[in-house]
């Protein structure tokens, strides 16, 4: 109506209002702001659906700023990967702050395995063209980190022509990316051989050490590199004496040390120019010695550069008073305060103590104080090199440090100690009783770290010295008196006192002091052993065994040993009972068969294979034989039954005729009869496996009586100076085989060719099919774990014909 207002009422709408983008350090100061992970990752989760937003809409403006909050999310470790495509537009614009953050973005984002980062070789080639050294800078530093190999040799000219530009800066990239270069593409070695030359030249700092570095990987990589640097040793030489002499500049100097940096990369670029060379060798040991002698050690600086030194006199043909001046360096580390510069020194002179065995021995009582470092790798590493400093001159006070040390030694050396002191008494001890004191003290303090073939080893010791055992049963009689803890000591015990209690009765051994022993102590024991929750079913066994042999030995009633062995007739191991059985049958029904039975083992002898014995026996044989008497017609008799049975076996029933009752009648008749068919020819051994003088060789016997069975001993041998422990060996063989593994002799093999460990395979083969074997080896081998698996396919054609 006239003169009315009319108002309209508008209801407003809600406006959902989007929060904008953060800027990097607004996003960085939030994301350092949340309290819990659920509140950083709902930031980031925001941030990143504004920026998938700002990439789709291409705003060329902000797109450098959106990918460098990208990459700082990508460095917290969240996923990133959809800036890839915007590193490449970045790369290929003309403003260098967007080149800046799209190069970092590449060496962020991609690698080999994409291959997105294929295309911006042709970018990175444009940039290398310009002459504005920060852009060819930010290209060759993202070559040098993420390039491919197919991009380093489509750019490795562009790199080349770099390497003589007159700005230092750019040359110096360019070294670096030459030397990414080589290690992708070694046949590049050719481009880079002739500017390496004139860069040897250079004054300046970077582009000296970066040439060094170069021209390193080159002679590491190229023989041909090798040989032609070989020439320039004279020049190297002389920049490093410059460097000791006159110095390079303060700037870069470090405690006193003119350039350790640069005169650490020119040493180790030598010790590969003088390897197995005599002129180089020769043009470098003047130089050696006075770097060896006046670089100042107080400093960590010098200490670097005469342990480069050091390694370098003993990798080149060197004088003979320079390696003994290396070993004195090595030698003064050991006293170093810093545990590193020890470290260093101990694991150096085990690399030497072969070589320079002499020069190393001079350090002994250095090298055994540093067994009591607290520093666990440092005692190991002691460890191991006095054990390689014992031989048969000191092998009485080195046997005496390590015993000391084995008894305060931490839990997780003392297998490794006494395994070495086994080995080194075994190899260097004076006498057979030295020896035998020498495996009973360890096996009274650590028994239970030993190795497995350690008891077998003694047993076999202590029978083999015969004017020793009545000392050997006492000392271990009086051990086991002590502590029936340790099991190999209470094995050993056991054997010892079953083989020989009755010289322990008999209290003659003048060697030790007197002891009177009765039979009922000695029993005693015996059963406290089997009685003993600590005692193992094997060490029961050995018990069980030597109550067993006592009943031959002693004086007294029986009665007491039947018991026990009826006791364990109900035990629950399977093996501690069948032996019970056993023993108590033949106290029941052959006991007039004991005293034959249970007489004292005879010497097993380590060698001499049974082949060659029976062979050497078989030809003394037939040359007596013309000599030898004739058979008596009972023998011969005997003999003719002897060869029937042998052909019954074989399936031939006839029977050969009578023999002439004369002696020269039997003779004749002897030699007309059939033979055995001749033994088949031995099966060749084959070698399938060797890695760091760790060694696997296969030996074949196929029995005649059952042709389709076929016997393999695993033999595993150990050459290196370091023990294999934990050695598992499995096969495999095809379906129309059966195959049966045994259990091996051990699991270690000991260093320097110890005991080594045999493993039988049993493989059935009726059809004679073609063999073929798969092999896994595990085992750890100087503290790695080792882990093959390989198929053997070129086993001997008689192992299954």
């Amino acid at each position: 109506m006239p003169g009315q207002r009319v108002f309209l009422h508008s209801r407003t709408l809600p406006v959902r209002m989007v929060a904008p983008s953060l800027k990097l350090q607004d996003l960085i100061e939030e994301i350092r702001g949340a309290k819990t992970q659920a509140q950083e990752r709902e930031v980031i989760q925001k941030e990143c659906a504004h920026i998938r937003a700002s990439f789709r809409d291409g705003d060329p403006v902000h797109r450098h700023r959106q990918l460098a909050k990208l990459l700082y999310v990508h460095m917290l470790g969240y996923p990133a990967h959809f800036g890839q495509m915007e590193c490449l537009k970045l790369i290929a614009s003309s403003r260098f702050t967007d080149k800046r953050v799209g190069y970092l973005g590449a060496m962020l984002l991609l690698d080999e395995r994409h291959d997105a980062h294929l295309l911006i070789t042709n970018s990175i080639k444009n940039d290398l063209s310009q002459g504005i050294q920060p852009v060819q800078g930010l290209a060759l530093c993202t070559l040098s980190t993420m390039g491919s190999a197919e991009m380093c040799r489509d750019l490795a000219p562009e790199v080349e022509k770099l390497l003589l530009q007159p700005s230092p800066y750019v040359r110096k990239k360019a070294i670096l990316t030459a030397v990414h270069m080589i290690r992708k593409v070694p046949e590049l070695s050719s481009v880079f051989l002739p500017p390496c030359v004139h860069l040897l030249h250079e004054r300046h700092h970077g582009i000296l050490l970066g040439t060094i570095t170069l021209i390193t990987e080159l002679c590491e990589r190229s023989p041909a590199a090798l040989k032609h640097f070989r020439k320039v040793v004279p020049q190297l030489v002389q920049i490093l004496r410059t460097l000791v002499t006159t110095g390079y500049s303060t700037e870069h100097s470090i405690s006193g040390v003119s350039d350790p940096f640069l005169q650490v990369q020119i040493l180790r670029l030598l010790r590969i120019l003088g390897r197995n060379h005599e002129e180089s060798s020769e043009t470098m040991n003047d130089l050696l010695a006075q770097v060896a002698t006046n670089t100042d050690t107080s400093r960590n600086a010098g200490n670097a550069v005469l342990f480069e030194t050091v390694l370098t006199i003993m990798d080149i043909h060197s004088a003979a008073g320079l390696r003994v001046l290396a070993v004195n360096i090595l030698g003064r580390f050991l006293l170093n305060s810093d545990r590193n510069i020890r470290y260093v020194a101990l694991t150096s002179l085990l690399r030497l103590v072969q070589s320079d065995h002499s020069a190393v021995q001079r350090h002994r009582p250095t090298v055994v104080d540093c067994l009591q470092e607290t520093d666990a790798s440092l005692s190991r590493r002691a460890l191991e090199l006095s054990l390689a400093l014992v031989n048969s001159s000191n092998v009485r006070a080195m046997m005496q440090e390590l015993q000391a040390f084995l008894e305060s030694c931490p839990p997780d050396l003392r297998a490794d100690c006494a395994s070495g002191i086994l080995l080194a008494a075994e190899r260097f001890a004076p006498t057979k009783r030295w020896h035998i004191d020498t495996i009973l003290h360890v096996l009274t303090t650590a028994g239970t770290h030993v190795r497995d073939d350690a008891v077998a080893n003694l047993t076999q010791l202590i029978g083999g010295a015969q004017e020793l055992h009545a000392y050997s049963v006492r000392r271990l009689y009086n051990a086991l008196a002590e502590d029936i803890s340790q099991q190999p000591l209470v094995q050993v015990a056991a054997w010892c006192i079953g083989e020989y209690g009755d010289l322990l009765l008999e209290g003659n051994c003048e060697e030790i002091e007197p002891l009177q022993v009765d039979e009922e102590e000695v029993l005693a024991l015996l059963e406290k052993v089997l009685q003993s929750h600590m005692s193992l079913p094997a060490t029961r066994g050995y018990a069980l065994t030597a109550l067993m042999k006592l009943s031959t030995r002693l004086q007294g009633d029986n009665n007491r040993i039947r018991q026990v062995v009826s006791i364990y007739r109900s035990c629950l191991d399977v093996e501690l009972q069948q032996r019970a059985v056993e023993y108590d049958t033949l106290f029941r029904k052959y006991d007039h068969m004991r005293a034959a039975i249970l007489e004292k083992m005879p010497l097993v002898e380590r060698d001499g294979p049974q082949a060659d014995e029976e062979a050497k026996q078989s030809k003394e044989a037939a040359q007596l034989s013309e000599a030898a008497p004739a058979p008596t017609e009972s023998q011969a008799s005997q003999l003719l039954d002897l060869l029937d049975l042998l052909d019954r076996a074989s399936g031939d029933a006839q029977h050969p005729p009578p023999l002439d009752p004369s002696p020269g009648g039997a003779l004749v008749y002897l030699l007309d009869l059939p033979c055995a068919p001749p033994p088949p020819a031995p099966i060749p051994d084959l070698k399938v496996f060797e890695r760091e003088g760790v060694q696997l060789n296969l030996s074949f016997i196929r029995p005649p009586e059952n042709p389709a069975l076929l016997l393999i001993t695993i033999t595993a041998t150990n050459s290196s100076e370091g023990d294999v422990t934990n050695f598992i060996c499995q096969a495999a063989v095809p379906k129309s085989l059966q195959l049966q593994l045994q259990a091996p002799s051990g699991n270690t093999v000991p260093a320097r060719g110890g005991l080594p460990i045999t493993q039988l395979f049993r493989i059935l083969n009726p059809n004679k099919a073609p063999l073929r074997l798969k092999l896994r080896l595990t085992y750890n081998h100087f503290h790695q774990s080792v882990q093959e698996i390989f198929e053997v396919n070129n086993l001997p054609v008689e192992s299954w014909q």
